[in-house]
């Protein structure tokens, strides 16, 4: 299990070590540089600017906050590269969505979200729930049931949900949440007025990365508490 995270500058370093970095990214922050002067400033630069071989493996979406995994070299994020396409890294987020969910009887819970998904191409960078899509798949369960607004918060039913993404599509979370009627607090591409209205920011945060590591084979975790 990794220790603390300590803030450095403008980084939240949770882990380093000679093969692989584990930063908090904060919401609002680009993983990677966009198109336009005025998108350059991302967690991989800034990391860059400290460790010169820092390399992304994966990305959060500008508006999610929480742990993203870097390389340190090419040889690095080729093999991370293939523990995430294997499945070998494991991912928990946490989100705050609208109204009260429930799975099936006997399960009221937890459940799953088996929607495919595909890039939206005229409303971009948005994506859809098709049947012309990739699979997706992902599992939920109920951490608390709001009936008035946290702090921070316009008043109304809400749900606490941890994540677990079994495939890693683009905005996968948002969209199925969303799809079945439960967008995610705050979010400004995918929720209804009400429920954008309802946060100051996307309440979806990365907070568990687990793997055995690529050069010790041990099971390490990593930690972030949701900051919402």
């Amino acid at each position: 299990m990794a220790s603390g995270s300590e803030v450095d500058g403008d980084l939240t370093v949770v882990h380093e070590d000679d093969d692989v970095l584990v930063l908090d990214k904060p919401a609002g922050l680009l993983s990677a540089p966009g198109r336009g002067e005025d998108k350059q400033d991302c967690l991989v630069l800034r990391a860059q600017a400290r460790w010169p071989e820092a390399l992304l493996v994966h990305r959060l979406d500008q508006a999610t906050s929480g742990l993203l995994l870097l390389a340190r070299g090419p040889e690095m994020q080729r093999t991370l590269s293939m523990c995430f396409a294997a499945r070998q890294v494991h991912k928990r987020y946490e989100a705050v969505v609208d109204g009260w969910v429930h799975g099936s009887p006997g399960r009221e819970d937890e459940g799953e979200i088996d929607l495919p998904l595909l890039a939206d191409w005229p409303r971009r960078p948005r994506q859809k729930v098709d049947v012309q899509g990739k699979p997706s798949l992902t599992r939920w369960q109920v951490l608390a049931r709001e009936e008035r607004g946290q702090t921070g918060l316009v008043s109304g039913r809400s749900t606490r949900l941890a994540l677990f993404p079994v495939t890693g599509r683009s905005h996968q979370l948002r969209v199925h949440l969303q799809a079945i009627g439960h967008p995610i607090l705050g979010d400004a591409l995918y929720a209804d007025a009400d429920s954008l209205s309802r946060s100051p920011r996307l309440l979806l945060h990365a907070c568990e990365l687990s793997l055995r590591h690529p050069r010790s084979g041990a099971l390490t975790i990593w930690n972030s508490p949701p900051p919402f």
